[in-house]
């Protein structure tokens, strides 16, 4: 069966050892000409939601989204060599991305809240951008709420890899705004408790599919192929 998987990047797929918020608070210094007092609120929001609340935070006007992308874009590229020395894959990332671009009749691409370029930054410091279809993937810039990014990503793979209308969207994330947004966008989702959500919290957020990690990677393929099936059974768990 044909399938669509978004994989959520920040605490899913990589841990990022706290550059993330690193890259935020310097995009703001290029903008408001002062160190943030402080550090971003992310929580799985968009990076254009993000830089608004830290400039309205601050009292500080926003700038035209162009010109806080190009910041964005700025301090996430001087930060590559920083989140290759820090950052880490998560366990069975690698083995989960492999198996499911390995699927003819997939598309295995991202959902983030990350503009595209800071998106490959975060990716490709570990060989992962290798093993996802990013320019069919949602970002940060595409729209300011995360529900909407999957509508993003649907449109861009209906336009160029021309799976059928209709095609099950999984959505793999760690926070119940990804959970929040497969339930708001009528996909699945598989959440992980890999961020600094429990379990409990992500099945509260309406999860049917909960793992600690993606360590079982095998084991995540065959999830994937069960929520590519037209009537899924009962709730799963792990």
């Amino acid at each position: 069966m044909p399938l669509i998987v978004l994989w959520d990047i920040d605490h899913t797929l990589i841990d990022n050892a706290g550059v993330s918020k690193e890259i935020y608070a310097a995009a703001y210094t290029a903008l408001a000409g002062t160190p943030p007092a402080r550090p971003a609120t992310t929580e799985g929001r968009t990076d254009r939601l993000i830089m608004r609340d830290m400039l309205l935070e601050h009292g500080k006007p926003e700038p035209a989204w162009e010109t806080v992308e190009a910041a964005l874009a700025r301090a996430g590229e001087d930060r590559l060599g920083e989140l290759r020395e820090r950052g880490t894959v998560l366990p069975g990332v690698r083995g989960a991305l492999k198996a499911a671009s390995a699927q003819d009749s997939w598309v295995s691409s991202v959902l983030t809240g990350n503009i595209m370029s800071n998106a490959r930054v975060k990716l490709s410091a570990f060989g992962l951008d290798r093993l996802l279809d990013m320019p069919v993937g949602g970002y940060g810039a595409d729209a300011e709420q995360r529900p909407a990014l999957v509508d993003v990503a649907r449109q861009r793979i209906r336009n160029h890899r021309h799976l059928p209308d209709g095609t099950t969207v999984v959505l793999v994330g760690d926070t119940p705004r990804d959970v929040e947004a497969a339930l708001m966008s009528g996909a699945e989702v598989i959440a992980v408790a890999t961020g600094s959500h429990t379990q409990a919290e992500l099945a509260a957020a309406g999860a049917r599919v909960v793992l600690p990690d993606l360590s079982d990677a095998a084991g995540v393929l065959q999830l994937l192929k069960a929520l590519a099936e037209p009537q899924v059974p009962g709730a799963m768990s792990g």
